[in-house]
């Protein structure tokens, strides 16, 4: 009698049902790998459901449509963003080379730790109004806590510089994550467009690496 296990039995054991939780996760992590290996354009929902093994059904009571599957994914990549950027100020010296540094460094690594997906997310967002406006919403708060990280060296710093160095921000991010140039290039060059919109916007109070004064 041959003692080869039965792969049939084996192949039928009933596996663990995923909770709710678990399989938000695993979707997710499809998506993003739907994203890098196939575009963007290729992540439907019944795909998702296709890769994940599972049914349409379960996709859409998780997402709804695809718009709010796009949603989520820049909500986690956001989410990661702050946790990074966090941090890292929270060890950080209160100097604005110090400050600078962590907000150049914090953003370009959250791109490049997500690879080339995010690009095509952010690609889709700016396609539909309602996502264009979830990544606006994001996008103000991410700039209210760099003017609230740089004022100590620069007193009141104008909208207007802040949107500039977010546009420097993804422009030098993506061009890293394409391979255009290196993670520390884009670091020392968004270093350097912070520190010069804080240089610009100093009126008489701390400048270069001083340290914030009690």
């Amino acid at each position: 009698m041959s003692s080869t296990p039965n792969t049939e039995q084996a192949s039928t054991s009933p596996r663990r049902r995923l909770s709710r939780e678990e399989r938000y996760r695993q979707l997710l992590d499809v998506a993003w790998r739907v994203i890098r290996e196939e575009g963007t354009e290729a992540l439907t929902l019944g795909h998702l459901a296709e890769r994940s093994g599972v049914t349409k059904p379960v996709v859409y009571d998780h997402f709804g449509t695809r718009t709010g599957l796009l949603a989520e994914l820049y909500r986690e990549f956001d989410a990661r963003q702050t946790a990074l950027m966090d941090k890292a100020l929270a060890a950080s010296e209160p100097t604005l080379t110090s400050r600078a540094t962590v907000i150049a460094s914090s953003y370009v690594d959250c791109v490049l730790l997500q690879g080339g997906e995010i690009p095509g997310v952010i690609a889709a967002l700016a396609g539909s109004p309602e996502l264009e406006k979830i990544k606006r919403e994001y996008e103000a708060v991410f700039i209210e806590k760099c003017r609230s990280v740089l004022a100590p060296f620069a007193g009141a710093i104008a909208s207007a510089g802040l949107w500039a160095m977010l546009g420097a921000a993804e422009a030098l991010s993506y061009a890293a994550a394409s391979g255009d140039i290196t993670a520390v290039q884009a670091k020392d060059e968004l270093f350097e467009t912070i520190a010069a919109m804080v240089s610009r916007n100093a009126r008489g109070g701390p400048r270069g690496g001083l340290a914030v004064q009690p």
